[in-house]
This record gives structure tokens, C-alpha cells and sequence, in this order.
């Protein structure tokens, strides 16, 4: 049997062509009475088959071939009608099923059989065909509108490992799939709502058309002819219109099923009897219904005492939730009766590799600052830090996990990202962190430290003196601030290192939401996620905020039709954000104080650029660089000492070496250049590096 079904399915595509070419010859060939049969009980059981497997699909896309099943069937039973039509016109005589159907399913009544007809149509075409309809198109039109955002949590998915590209293609597939075969049910639907009103079309063809050939032609009275026909009609008209209608029934099912593990009988029984009271209830009322004067107390008692004994049996069992509880419980003593029992390898090695993006670990002695019954605030101000670099730097900082570290000292505290320690500090408990911010009118009695934030010279001092700090000028700080500060900034310096491709992607979703022309046009075909996250990771680096992305898409997606270099790209994105980056340096008159090179030193720096295959570097005498560096310390010493905040101003050809020549030696100094200087800026140099033998000489001039 199984190999005679296999070797049915190797041919499958022959039979169904077959099918289809049957169907035509039934609509021109008469058929004889007999095989007409054949048909009639043939198309009665395929829908059966039909509405069966709707049953028991748990989704819809299983049963994906549905719609063009729905065009075969139909076609197939509207070929019956045609050839019924020819025998009962011709011969008057339509075979035996026709004739049974007429005789005794409406028992040879023929306005009988007419109303059974008619309340078919009415259910079919009305309530069934019209409702499934419905669904199928709103179910279309979801389905296209949730398609992109299933797509790109695939995208996120495999952006995040968590799925591989077979399992993403596969994914995929099924999302067009889903997609295609709702279309398709909302076209197909049409073709059941067709096939309702060719019945009613058939049907009085066939009536008036009987009666017609058997008054003229056969000789028949008006009433054996109407009786005769008449009952041949209806008979047809119910062998149609019965698995016409199972058809329906199986469209609206699968439309309206939802995605499930087991099959529609399942999931309604174990839905309907979870409620437990909810057949007592039914039962109690239904009982009730039997003390109504008038109604029969017999189908009352029965139905309600049955309904009223499901219920009641069914209170003792445990529902689902308690069931997962159950469960849960029992796994949690199955851990606890084997305390010995280690983690398989595998697991234990996965936890050894995980890392976390930002990291801060404290001794013992900082954890009340964690702990909020005890008062501390560091947990709610580190949520504070993460809102406060979003709106400066326009990326969202991955959460900072905070966990104690036995080997650190009791008022240590360490900052890593991803593993690696970059930051460590400490405070001194019951004292709080006093900087003279140059104004101090005496001096104070403490422990001399360094601020570890900024390295400036600070003091710690007793929690009482702070009064008498404040007083002389000083500025001082509690414990916890120190922390906080010193996590902001080391977030700051580290942005760069903490943005990753899957925080990539999420910005640039989050563009698409109100920006997706630039981002369609970019993000993948000119530029990957991973050539953007160069990018914006340089900008990071030199503290340049990314919060305007779209400016930063549009213009690297200009320049990378001639460049796909991520270093030539940020000094273009830089240009892009030239007003953000040269204003956090203008005074009250929008004048940006800098720092200029002598050209003859410019260009020597231009010549020293070489290209190699790995980019461009630059290859300086080492004194002459040091020379250089030392030269640019100066000047910038001079301009604070005369109370400006200088940037270095030169060439976008130099601007990006010069700036990793200088980061060593002066971190926090601005490197800009002459195309970020937009309109409107005045700028003033306040010293030349390599054209003038003293640093106070300067000049001025205007953009």
C-alpha cells in the first residue's frame, strides 16, 4: 500500500493536469447516468477530505495549496452542474444520486426541497462566504503591512547570532509565503461567492428550462412536468450545493485559525473546559430552563445535567496554571535533591565567554551605595547617565551591570568594557572629594588625591569639614559623585568601543522610522552596517556626537561612490556636522579661538603622508613630530593662560594624522579643520605653530 502511494505521489503532476483536462471534457462530453454518479459521490467526499484537514492543520500556511484546491473544486463541481443539466433536459433522468437527493433527502416534496435549497444558499453565500471573505482580506492586508517589521526582526536576529543564515532564509520564506497565501485566500473567496450564485443561476435554468422542453417537446402535462423536473432539479441543486457548502465551512476555518500545536478539537476542548465553572454554569441555567411552564422537561434535564456533571467532575483537576507551576516546583526539587551536581561543560564554558559591554565592579565596602533600602542612589543615576550620553553623543549606552568583586579593596571600585579594565579609583569612607576650582581663599586640611575623572588636584576631607570648605570657596563632592562622574567619562572616552553593529542596526531602524529615504537609499547597497559603524565609531573617538544620523547617512552616502575609505568618510561626515562640532567652542560673539600651522609646516606634514594598502599614514622624522607636538602644547598653554579654550585649525588633508600625532600629548585638544568652519563663524588665531618665534605673537581674521 505505502509503495503504491508513493509511486501515486511521483506522478502527482500528471494526475493533477489530468484532473484539470477532465474537468473541461465533463463540461462539452455527455456523460453516461452512471459514471455522472461516480462524480457526484467523488465530489462529496473531496470536500469532506477537505473541511477534515482544516481541522487539523495547526496553521494555515500548512494547508498552503488551499486556493487552488478552492478554484479545482469548484471547477469541478460546476462541470457536474453542466453535464446534470444536459441529462435532465435531454433525457429527463440524472442518475441515481440526483434522484435520491430529490426523493427521499426532501422526501418527493419538491417546494420542500426548494426551501432546503434556498436556506443552503442563504447560509452559504450570506453568513459563510461573506465572513470568510472578510477575514481573508483583513488578514491580506495585516499580513502585508506586518511583513516589513517581521523582516527586519529576522534581520536583527541574525545581526545578533542568534539565528543562522539557513534559519533566516527559512524565515524568510515563510514570511513571502504567509503573504502569497493570504492574497491568494482573498482572491479565492470570490470564487466561492461566484459558485453560490451559479447554483441559484443553475437551478433556474434547469426548472424553467425542464418544464419548457417537457410541456413542448415530451408531450408532458404542466404538472408532470413541473413535478418530474422539478424534483430533478432540486436533487442536483442539494448534490451541488452540499459539499459547496463543506467547502465554505473549510475556507472559513482554515482563514480564521491561528497558529497552534495541535488541531482545532484539541485546542477548543482543552479552551472551553479550562474554564471550570464555565459548564456548571450552562448546565445550572439549562436545568432552570425546564421549570419554564410549556417547555419539555425531558431535553432540559439531560442537556443541563450533563453540562452540570462535566463541570463538576473537572473541579479536582488541576488547571494549566497550576499544572506549569507544578512543574516548575518539580524541577526546582529535582535541583535541590542534587546540590552536587554540576553544569554540563558546554554551558559553563558559554557563561565563561560572555561579556558585558560596560561593567562596574565595586569592593564590599561601596555596596550600600548600590543598595536603595540603605539609601544609595547609584543604581537610579546610572540610568541617568545612560538618558545623558543619549542626548549628548545620540547613541543608546548598552546597561551597566554593577556587581561586587572580592579581589578589589574595600572602597575600590574597577570599570571594564567588554572584559578588559579601563578605569580604576577609589574613595576614602566617611571623607568627600574637595577641588579648588582656582577661586579657594584658604587652604584645607585633608588627604591630598587626584580627582580621577578629570586628574586635577583634589583633597579629600572629612564629612564634617564640608561647611567650612564650601565657605572658603572649594568645591566638594560626595563619594557617590565621584563614582558617577567617573563612569560618565569613561563612558564618554569609550562610546566608540561599546557601539556595535546590532546598536548600529537599532539606530538606523530608528532613522528609517521618519527618515527612510536616506536610509533605503544607503543601507545595504552602498554602504553595509558595518562600513556605517566605522564611521560613526570614528566620530565617537574624537567625541563628535552622532544624534544627527541622517546628516551623517546622507553624506557618506554621497562620498562613498567615490571612496568606500571609513577614514575619508568621517573627515566627510565631519564636514557634514561642522556647525555641531566647532560649536561647543565659540564665545558669545561666535568666535572660535584657534590654533593654526605655519604653511610651510603644513605642507611638510602633507608630504609626509604615504599610502600603503592598509591607508594612509604618516611617516614624520620622529624629533621633527615631537618638535611639532611640544610646539602645539605650547601654544595651546598660552591661549588657556589667557583664558580661551583653542581649537588646532588645519587642512582636511592633514586633520585626522595630525590629530592622532597630538592625542597622546594633549587628549582633550580640538583637531578641526578649514572645510568643518561654516558661514557665519568668525575665527581668531591665536597662535601659529612653526611660523613665529613666540607664542604671544597672533593675528585675526574672518571666515
Amino acid at each position: 500500500m505505502n509503495d503504491t502511494l508513493r509511486k501515486l505521489g511521483k506522478h502527482s503532476d500528471l494526475m493533477a493536469a489530468g484532473a484539470v483536462v477532465l474537468v473541461v471534457v465533463m463540461m462539452i462530453v455527455p456523460l453516461p447516468a452512471w459514471l455522472l454518479d461516480i462524480a457526484i459521490t467523488f465530489n462529496i467526499a473531496i470536500a469532506l477530505a477537505i473541511v477534515t484537514a482544516t481541522l487539523y492543520v495547526p496553521r494555515a500556511l500548512d494547508f498552503s495549496a488551499f486556493p487552488s484546491l478552492l478554484l479545482l473544486t469548484t471547477l469541478f463541481r460546476l462541470a457536474i452542474n453542466v453535464s446534470v443539466t444536459r441529462l435532465i433536459l435531454l433525457h429527463g433522468d440524472a442518475g441515481h444520486v440526483v434522484e435520491a437527493f430529490g426523493n427521499f433527502v426532501v422526501g418527493g416534496n419538491v417546494v420542500v426541497g426548494l426551501i432546503v435549497f434556498s436556506i443552503l444558499i442563504v447560509i452559504q453565500f450570506v453568513v459563510i462566504t461573506n465572513g470568510a471573505g472578510r477575514v481573508a482580506e483583513v488578514g491580506a492586508r495585516f499580513t502585508l503591512d506586518a511583513m516589513p517589521g517581521k523582516q527586519m526582526a529576522i534581520d536583527a536576529d541574525l545581526n545578533a547570532g542568534q539565528i543562522t543564515d539557513e534559519q533566516a532564509r527559512k524565515r524568510r520564506a515563510e514570511v513571502s509565503q504567509e503573504a502569497d497565501f493570504y492574497g491568494a485566500m482573498d482572491g479565492a473567496s470570490k470564487f466561492v461567492k461566484g459558485d453560490a450564485i451559479a447554483a441559484v443561476l443553475i437551478t433556474l435554468i434547469n426548472l424553467i428550462g425542464g418544464i419548457v422542453i417537457g410541456v413542448m417537446q415530451q408531450g408532458m402535462s404542466f404538472g408532470e412536468a413541473a413535478h418530474q423536473f422539478s424534483l430533478l432539479t432540486v436533487g442536483d441543486g442539494l448534490c451541488a450545493q452540499i459539499p459547496a457548502l463543506l467547502v465554505s465551512v473549510a475556507t472559513g476555518i482554515l482563514v480564521t485559525r491561528s497558529a497552534s500545536e495541535r488541531d482545532l478539537g484539541g485546542d477548543i476542548a482543552d479552551q472551553i473546559l479550562e474554564q471550570r465553572r464555565a459548564p456548571m454554569v450552562a448546565g445550572v441555567v439549562i436545568c432552570a430552563f425546564s421549570l419554564v411552564p410549556g417547555l419539555p422537561k425531558i431535553p432540559f434535564l439531560l442537556i443541563g445535567g450533563l453540562f452540570f456533571y462535566v463541570g463538576w467532575s473537572l473541579r479536582k483537576d488541576p488547571s494549566r496554571a497550576e499544572r506549569e507551576e507544578q512543574a516548575a516546583q518539580h524541577a526546582a526539587t529535582a535541583a535541590a535533591a542534587a546540590p552536587g551536581e554540576l553544569p554540563p561543560a558546554r554551558d559553563a564554558a558559554l557563561d565563561a565567554l560572555a561579556l558585558d559591554p560596560i561593567e562596574l565592579a565595586i569592593g564590599f565596602g561601596l555596596v550600600p551605595l548600590v543598595d536603595q533600602g540603605a539609601g544609595g542612589t547609584l543604581l537610579p543615576r546610572v540610568g541617568t547617565i545612560r538618558r545623558q550620553i543619549a542626548g549628548e553623543l545620540g547613541m543608546v549606552i548598552p546597561p551597566v551591570r554593577i556587581r561586587d568583586d572580592v579581589s578589589l579593596d574595600s572602597h575600590e571600585y574597577v570599570m571594564r568594557v567588554r572584559g578588559v579594565e579601563v578605569a580604576r579609583g577609589g574613595i576614602m569612607a566617611g571623607h568627600q572629594l574637595a577641588m579648588d576650582p582656582g577661586e579657594a581663599m584658604g587652604q584645607l586640611a585633608g588627604v591630598p588625591t587626584t580627582e580621577p575623572a578629570f586628574g586635577l588636584p583634589a583633597v579629600w576631607i572629612a564629612d564634617g569639614s564640608r561647611p567650612e570648605a564650601e565657605a572658603l570657596g572649594w568645591t566638594v563632592v560626595d563619594a557617590e559623585s565621584v563614582v558617577v562622574t567617573h563612569l560618565t567619562e569613561t563612558i564618554r572616552a569609550h562610546a566608540a568601543d561599546v557601539l556595535t553593529r546590532q546598536e548600529t542596526r537599532q539606530l538606523l531602524d530608528q532613522l528609517k522610522e521618519h527618515n527612510a529615504a536616506v536610509v533605503d537609499e544607503v543601507v545595504p547597497d552602498v554602504l553595509s552596517v558595518g562600513e556605517v559603524q566605522r564611521v560613526l565609531q570614528g566620530l565617537l573617538q574624537e567625541g563628535v556626537s552622532i544624534r544627527d544620523l541622517g546628516a551623517i547617512v546622507e553624506a557618506i552616502g554621497d562620498k562613498a561612490r567615490l571612496t568606500r575609505d571609513s577614514a575619508m568618510l568621517v573627515e566627510y561626515a565631519r564636514q557634514a556636522l561642522g556647525r555641531t562640532i566647532v560649536a561647543p567652542y565659540l564665545d558669545a560673539t561666535a568666535t572660535l579661538r584657534a590654533i593654526v600651522l605655519d604653511p610651510a609646516l603644513e605642507q611638510e606634514v602633507a608630504e609626509g603622508l604615504v599610502q600603503t594598502a592598509d591607508g594612509e599614514f604618516l611617516a614624520l622624522d620622529p624629533t621633527r613630530a615631537h618638535n611639532l607636538v611640544e610646539a602645539c602644547a605650547a601654544q595651546v598653554e598660552h591661549a588657556i593662560a589667557n583664558g580661551g579654550r583653542p581649537v588646532l585649525l588645519c587642512s582636511a588633508r592633514i586633520r585626522r594624522h595630525l590629530r592622532r600625532l597630538c592625542e597622546q600629548r594633549l587628549p582633550q585638544l580640538a583637531v578641526c579643520s578649514y572645510n568643518e568652519i561654516v558661514q557665519g563663524v568668525s575665527v581668531e588665531t591665536v597662535g601659529v605653530v612653526g611660523g613665529v618665534s613666540s607664542p604671544s605673537d597672533s593675528f585675526a581674521g574672518t571666515f
